[in-house]
């Protein structure tokens, strides 16, 4: 297979988890990232992550613990540290962003 036929689902699942685990990595290092911009700009943010990885366990992890794994904390020190106030701009942004997760 040449690298121009290759796909998401045929990318060898080592590689796939050390590009996602970069990412985590980069969104536990970049708290200025608020969640509320993530959602606005791509429509998934630190807790979508957390949850996918809770639903792909299947029981195997309750929501603070996926959630821990993302936010290299507990989501509550996560918020109180680094989570600023949205503002009504930003929450309109990711209203409209999330409504084109819809597919």
């Amino acid at each position: 297979m040449n690298d121009r036929s290759m796909t998401i689902e045929t990318l060898d699942d080592k590689i796939a988890a050390a590009a996602f685990r970069r990412l985590v990595t980069h969104l536990q290092h970049r708290t200025d990232a608020q969640n509320v911009d993530l959602m606005g700009l791509a429509g998934f943010c630190r807790n979508c992550l957390s949850d996918w990885i809770q639903e792909e366990a299947h029981g195997a992890l309750d929501k603070d613990g996926a959630r821990a794994i993302i936010y290299g904390m507990p989501q509550s020190e996560w918020k109180a540290r680094y989570q600023a106030e949205a503002t009504p701009e930003q929450l309109e942004r990711m209203k409209e962003s999330v409504a084109k997760n819809r597919h």
